[in-house]
């Protein structure tokens, strides 16, 4: 997670996870986490309603979100750039 300098909003990398809704399109960010107990680490993702506007992006491009206002109950990031 990283915030820029002139604004706080997060902004994630992620891949292109589904495009099947209109104006929306479904990124999945991956993390690594350690166990607390055991300190091996592994990966979990998380699946975001981005909106996207534009029809350039294809499963599995890799793109960067940012927090935006909400849009609707489920989305409230954005794509940024395509990577």
């Amino acid at each position: 997670m990283e915030k820029t300098a002139k604004n706080n909003k997060r902004r994630f990398t992620g891949i292109v996870a589904s495009i099947a809704m209109q104006n929306t399109v479904s990124v999945r960010v991956d993390r690594v986490k350690i166990h607390p107990r055991y300190r091996k680490r592994y990966r979990v993702s998380k699946k975001y309603a981005c909106d996207y506007r534009k029809n350039d992006v294809a499963l599995g491009d890799k793109v960067v979100i940012e927090e935006t206002r909400p849009i609707s109950r489920t989305k409230k990031w954005k794509i940024v750039e395509k990577i």
